[in-house]
Formats: C-alpha cells, sequence, structure tokens
C-alpha cells in the first residue's frame, strides 16, 4: 500500500498560510497590495480588536466578475503572471496566487466585489465554500476576514497582544502610504482613525501625516539617476535619529523591500553626521526595469535582489553625502516640541553622552602627539565656510563655549570641536601617498590555517598600501619586516596580528578607508581639549575658525553635534518677552 499521498486541497492551503499569514498585518498586508494592483485610487482600512476580530479592506478599483470572484480563492490563481516570462519582470505587488487561498484557509471570509455592474458576493469559511449570492454594483471590492486562526489554536495562541499587532499593523499601513503617495489611504481601529492620507502625490505631505510637522521639516530631499537606477525621497537631517533600522524604508518600483547591504550603505552615508548606534529616518524610492530585481525569494515578497547592487550602493551612498554637505547642520534647539504622535514616536535631538570607543592598542600615542603649529596641515585649499560667524563670549563648566552673532546664541562643545579638526587633520596624514614606516629589528612570522591563508595572500595588495612589509614565508606563512608608523612600539606582534585578524575576518569587506577612520577617530579624541578645561578668548576664537575650515564642522567624528542653536526668537520665549 503507498504511503505517499497528495494532499488535499484544505490541507496544502492550510500549510501554505503557514508562511504566508504569520499575524494580522500579514493579512493586511496581502489584501492591500492586491488592491493597489487592482488600480485603486482610495483603499479603507477597518479593525475590530486589532484586526483579531475582523479585517475588512475597502477599495474603488476595478472590482472582479462572478467567474474571476470564485477563482480567486483557488491556491496558484492570479491575473498577475500568465507565462514563465513574466516572472521575470514582475511588475505588480502580488504574483503568487497563494494570498487569498491560504487565508481562507485559516479564517471566515466575505467576498463583495463588483465591475460596475451586478456584483458577487462569496461566503468561506476554514476553505469551504459557504454560498455565493448576487451583490450590489458598486464598483470594487470589499473582502472581509474574520476571527483569523479560529481553526488553527497553535498559530491563535501565538499571536501578540492587540497594541502589538496594531502597531504592527499601522506600521506597514504606513509604509504603504509612503510608497503610494497618489492613493488615498485611511486605518481605523475599533472605529478609531489612525491613518488619513489625501493621495495628492506629495510624498513630503504623507511624510507630514505619519511623522508629524516637526520631522517633516527636518527632512532633506533627494534625487539622482545613473544608468540603471532612479532613486529619489526624503532623509532626515543627522539630528533626527532612532535606535534602530525601522525608520529606513526603502521602496522599489511601488514595493516596500527589505535589503540588508543597500541600509549599509544608506547609514554609510551618515558616517560621523551620527552616533554609530543611532539610525536614520530614510524614505527611498528606487524606480528600476523589472528585468534587473528578483523579488521570486520569500513568500512575502519582502526580500529582493538587485542586479549591479554595486552601482545602486555607490549611487545611494553618493547622493546622501552629497546632500548632507550642502546644508548647515546645525541643531536649532527647539523649545516648544510638536506632541507626540499617536502612531509613531517623533525622535528628539540627543544630548546624551554616547560611549566612546575602546582605544584600540595599535594607535602610537607618539604618532598621535600635537602637531606644533607651524607644521599643521591644511585641511582644505579653498575654504567654504559652512559655519555662521560666531563671537565667543565665555565658557561654561570648562566644556561650552558660548558665542553669540545677530541671530542668536550658539554653543559648541569645545572637545567635539577640537576632535572634528584633529580627525580630519590625522585622517589627511593617514591618507597621504607618504607612509611612514618603521623597519622591524626582528622580523616576525606569523603561520595561518590554510584558508586564511589564502584570505591574507589576495589582500597583500592592501597590507602594504597601509605600509606594512610583508611577504609568504614557507607554507601558509608571511613574514612582515616593517610596519606602519602608528603601530605602539613593544606592542608590535600584538597589534599586527589584531589587524591581519581584522582583514582575514571582513575578507572582502574590509574597507582601508573605516579601517583609516577608525585610527583616526581614536587619535583625535586623544589629542583633544578634554572636558573641564579653561582656554581663553583667543584660544577659543582659534578654536572656531578651525573648526569652520572643517568638511563637516557640525559633528564630531563619533557623530555627535559639536554645536547647537538657540535663535533670539527662543531666547525671547524663554524669559517671557516675546510681544512685550
Amino acid at each position: 500500500m503507498p504511503v505517499i499521498k497528495v494532499l488535499d486541497e484544505i490541507l496544502a492551503n492550510k500549510i501554505a498560510a503557514g508562511e504566508v499569514v504569520e499575524r494580522c498585518s500579514s493579512v493586511v498586508k496581502e489584501l492591500v497590495e492586491n488592491s493597489i494592483d487592482a488600480l485603486s485610487t482610495e483603499i479603507k482600512v477597518e479593525l475590530k480588536e486589532a484586526g483579531t476580530k475582523e479585517i475588512k479592506v475597502i477599495d474603488n478599483g476595478i472590482g472582479m466578475d462572478e467567474e474571476d470572484a470564485v477563482t480567486c480563492f483557488l491556491r496558484h490563481a492570479t491575473s498577475k503572471i500568465q507565462r514563465e516570462e513574466d516572472l521575470w519582470r514582475i511588475g505588480t505587488l502580488g504574483f503568487r496566487g497563494e494570498a487569498l487561498a491560504s487565508i481562507a484557509s485559516v479564517s471566515k471570509v466575505t467576498l463583495s466585489t463588483s465591475k460596475g455592474e451586478l456584483g458577487t458576493v462569496i461566503q468561506i469559511e476554514g476553505g469551504k465554500f459557504i454560498s455565493q449570492e448576487k451583490g450590489d454594483s458598486r464598483k470594487g471590492t470589499i473582502l472581509s476576514v474574520r476571527d483569523l486562526f479560529y481553526n488553527t489554536p497553535a498559530r491563535l495562541k501565538h499571536l501578540k497582544s492587540l497594541y502589538t499587532e496594531l502597531a504592527n499593523i499601522t506600521d506597514y499601513m504606513n509604509r504603504l502610504a509612503l510608497s503610494h503617495p497618489e492613493i488615498r489611504f485611511s486605518l481605523s481601529n475599533d472605529g478609531k482613525e489612525i491613518l488619513k492620507t489625501d493621495g495628492s502625490g506629495n510624498l513630503l505631505k504623507v511624510i507630514h501625516y505619519i511623522y508629524g510637522a516637526s520631522l517633516a521639516k527636518k527632512m532633506i530631499e533627494i534625487k539622482a539617476t545613473n544608468q540603471d537606477y532612479e532613486i529619489e525621497g526624503y532623509i532626515s537631517l543627522p539630528e533626527v535619529h532612532r535606535a534602530n533600522r525601522s525608520g529606513m524604508i526603502t521602496i522599489v518600483n511601488g514595493r516596500v523591500v527589505k535589503n540588508a547591504e543597500l541600509n549599509r550603505y544608506i547609514k554609510e552615508g551618515y558616517h560621523s553626521y551620527q552616533p554609530d548606534n543611532r539610525y536614520p529616518l530614510v524614505v527611498l524610492t528606487i524606480k528600476v526595469d523589472t528585468s534587473i530585481v528578483d523579488v521570486n525569494i520569500h513568500p512575502t515578497k519582502m526580500d529582493i535582489k538587485f542586479g549591479k547592487q554595486e552601482e545602486l550602493n555607490e549611487l545611494v551612498y553618493q547622493t546622501i553625502v552629497e546632500a548632507l554637505k550642502k546644508k548647515t547642520l546645525i541643531p536649532h534647539v527647539d523649545l516648544e516640541p510638536e506632541k507626540k504622535s499617536v502612531s509613531y514616536e517623533v525622535p528628539q535631538i540627543s544630548f546624551d553622552t554616547v560611549k566612546e570607543e575602546e582605544e584600540p592598542l595599535f594607535v602610537n600615542t607618539e604618532f598621535i602627539s600635537p602637531v606644533p603649529e607651524e607644521e599643521e596641515i591644511e585641511i582644505h585649499e579653498d575654504v567654504k565656510e559652512k559655519l555662521p560667524m560666531m563671537y565667543p563670549i565665555g565658557l561654561v563648566h570648562g566644556t561650552y563655549i558660548i558665542c553669540q552673532n545677530e541671530t542668536g546664541m550658539y554653543l559648541i562643545d569645545q572637545h567635539a570641536a577640537k576632535e572634528r579638526i584633529n580627525y580630519e587633520k590625522v585622517k589627511q596624514k593617514l591618507a597621504s601617498p607618504k607612509r611612514e614606516t618603521v623597519s622591524l629589528l626582528f622580523p616576525i612570522t606569523i603561520e595561518y590555517p590554510p584558508n586564511e591563508f589564502l584570505i591574507l595572500k589576495e589582500n597583500l595588495d592592501l597590507l602594504r598600501q597601509m605600509g606594512f612589509e610583508i611577504e609568504e614565508f614557507g607554507l601558509n606563512s608571511f613574514i612582515v619586516k616593517a610596519h606602519p608608523v602608528w603601530i605602539p612600539t613593544d606592542y608590535e606582534e600584538e597589534n599586527i596580528r589584531k589587524i591581519l585578524e581584522t582583514v582575514c575576518e571582513k575578507e572582502k569587506d574590509f574597507d582601508l578607508e573605516r579601517f583609516y577612520d577608525h585610527v583616526s577617530a581614536t587619535a583625535a579624541c586623544k589629542m583633544s581639549i578634554k572636558a573641564n578645561t579653561n582656554i581663553t578668548l583667543e584660544e577659543m576664537e582659534h578654536l572656531i575658525d578651525d573648526l569652520r575650515q572643517c568638511e563637516n564642522p557640525f559633528h564630531c567624528p563619533h557623530g555627535r553635534p559639536t554645536v547647537v542653536y538657540y535663535s533670539k526668537q527662543d531666547l525671547e520665549k524663554m524669559f517671557k518677552r516675546s510681544g512685550f
């Protein structure tokens, strides 16, 4: 007797539902994306008890006729692709034909749809057709999903709290609204409105609706193209940052996606503008020929693979860097911050002390000792003033320089400012073609396992570029005869091993510029004025002049602000002088 049998349709759909329908937000995602594919210009989502009792999606799309209304609940039934070639040029949000069948197998569904003529109403419970009737002629579709997971108690048991389920739905609806500003979206729970957009096509307006006016004012518009990609959207000023990546929203051809490598390059664009453990708010839309991307990776269709990923990464990175360079990035202290939105925690400027990076062993204190004034390196030949003119008048707690001009008052963190100045000087010196090296009296021989030996062998040119004199020496071994000057005396072998391990661990991802950046940041911190150190007005003026010549005078190498600003109007508000 055969033991291998073909599963019946309902059981197969329940198994598929385990991948497609994880929680209430999964249902909302699939239904709303279908409404978008149906060319809807208005989509309403109405929830009861955060979707655990009912999820209703109402749209004004093209609707379905009677035959399609029945067929759409069959597994692998879809209007999005017709032949194999279509799989490589997917331009719709849905295409697998699994979602409706999976949802219907674990809930009670009512579908009411029409193309503008006599409509169709279908009832399904647990994947079984209950009834089919004639409906009204309202063009569009209404799909109600009730009692989700009522017949799969294990999945029902693992639903999160109502607050968590609602938060997840709200988060995804926010993303959909950002990806399609031309569609009017509304979301309500138990009759209370959570989200509403106007469908005007203005992305900044949607950012305003979701995140609030205060944050929308701190967004920078970006736009760029190359041969394959067109990008546009908004990025936040460095003073706006969050504890996680959830505010980094990437949209490809109208689809909200996740791509870890692209997120890394977005974050890289903010390097030294924000602390490394904080993340910017970014809404980035990418337009690309559908043949260059692959969305057929996972049933949720959230993951995506790009052809020519390196070109996209570089385009995004350079666009963010250039946009930030053009702005005066002095945080304006808001004395009356806008009230927090119900659906989003508005990021505030963080002045919390960020823990310094641990001092690496491979920084030579002699190498980073302060350079005499006459030998100081010029940072720029053509100085473009980014800081406004300001005049120091005093010092608070030996740390904060008080400055003024006709528009208001500035506070400068003298340690952070000096860190930025020294950081750019040291980094320029490290990047200089003239490498300073130290020959070892007794060359160091280091043996590696075969796999690590091959990686290091491939990176020998990189190590020589850093200032190492290194060669192969026997089987799976290297001999180091000289090293860069910034490696401290008496700790040569320990630090050389540490650097080689870093190169080996990172392999192709090892970034020499970031490595020098790390060394420069550590060196700059040691060279800089410490807190609680009193300096003269003349020294303050010299510090501000040096800061004004920096490429990025607004942040220390760790991303903390060097300068904050209080307008004259803000000061008058503080002392109740406004209007008098």
